[in-house]
């Protein structure tokens, strides 16, 4: 029956970063999570342009780290659960988890992150975990050895692990379906891409159909200026082709973006919807949803950077903004 001073639903790199914020500054802090703790960057294989590691290190180890570090500081974890709903009482806010339990708390941070985006082509669905996986872990590299890998997606995270496999792999290509990677990518990376000499970038491409007997052994790519096919060999492919945010749950009256990314701050004020649902005498926080005391950080908030140092800022960020609402509501 504790009450805690804020729940942070996701573990990705924002609540990590929230969790540890908000425990080293003296709130009663909780930390829920659905999966494992690290979320979408847990799972990168070499990030490079995070502050003072200058030689990269792997979203497994970043994600170790600050579990480590918000444990030791005070931050409870509950994990694997889910959060199913969120309700608003007395001025207390009630996470509802999957099993029923209830939680109270004063405010909210929602990290939720995103879900990568299925690959919806044929035989895709067949091989996904035999020789098909989406996000590049480190414990595939090894098995790419001197192979054939083809990895879908313009973006940054597609750029990281292209660079990684490289390292193991034979040749490396990037498939996209634009002219070039510089809207997508960092030019870091587009720059480490262009100097490295086993990965091709595949400009206009995209898979018409994956085929195999009990993994994935060929690819068809199709020309989509052209309509040219072409069969290829393939031991491995990753997907990188967007992502969708984890906000299907949410039932309170939190404006969402038309893709389900949670509207915060001054942005609330393009939606007709919000003087009705704010009944406060000032404006939101930056980071503030359109209900008051719950707030979004990281990759789930619209307009976010997707990018772990980003996610980290807002992380801590939001919880700067809670101690805000706290003494508003004291």
């Amino acid at each position: 029956m504790d009450v805690y001073d804020v729940v942070i639903i996701g573990a990705g790199p924002a609540g990590l970063a929230a969790g540890v914020y908000g425990a080293s500054e003296g709130l009663k802090t909780l930390l829920i999570e659905k999966r494992a703790p690290g979320g979408q960057a847990g799972t990168s294989s070499r990030i490079e342009n995070y502050l003072g590691f200058p030689s990269g290190l792997s979203g497994a180890e970043l994600t170790r780290r600050a579990i480590a570090q918000a444990t030791r500081l005070g931050t409870e974890f509950i994990t694997p659960q889910s959060v199913k709903d969120i309700k608003q009482k007395d001025g207390y806010k009630k996470i509802v988890l999957e099993d029923g339990t209830e939680i109270n708390t004063r405010s909210v941070i929602i990290t939720t992150g995103v879900d990568y985006r299925q690959l919806e082509t044929k035989g895709v669905s067949d091989f996904t975990g035999a020789g098909i996986y989406y996000g590049a872990a480190t414990t595939e590299a090894a098995a790419c050895k001197d192979k054939e890998v083809y990895i879908v997606g313009g973006g940054n995270s597609a750029g990281q692990a292209a660079m990684y496999l490289s390292k193991f792999a034979k040749s490396i290509y990037i498939i996209i379906r634009r002219e070039d990677l510089t809207s997508t990518m960092s030019a870091y990376l587009i720059e480490q891409i262009a100097g490295t000499s086993n990965i091709t970038v595949l400009p206009k491409t995209e898979i018409a159909e994956a085929m195999g007997e009990e993994k994935l052994q060929q690819l068809c790519l199709c020309n989509i200026e052209t309509k040219e096919r072409r069969q290829v060999n393939a031991d491995a492919l990753y997907i990188f082709i967007g992502a969708k945010p984890f906000t299907d749950w949410i039932e309170l009256d939190i404006i969402k973006d038309d893709k389900g990314f949670i509207e915060t701050g001054r942005d609330l004020k393009n939606y007709d919807s919000f003087n009705k649902i704010w009944k406060q005498n000032r404006d939101p926080y930056l980071l503030e949803t359109s209900c008051p005391g719950i707030f979004a950080a990281g990759d789930v908030r619209a307009h976010a950077m997707n990018r772990v140092a980003a996610a980290v800022g807002e992380g801590s960020m939001a919880i700067s903004f809670v101690h805000k609402y706290l003494a508003e509501v004291k």
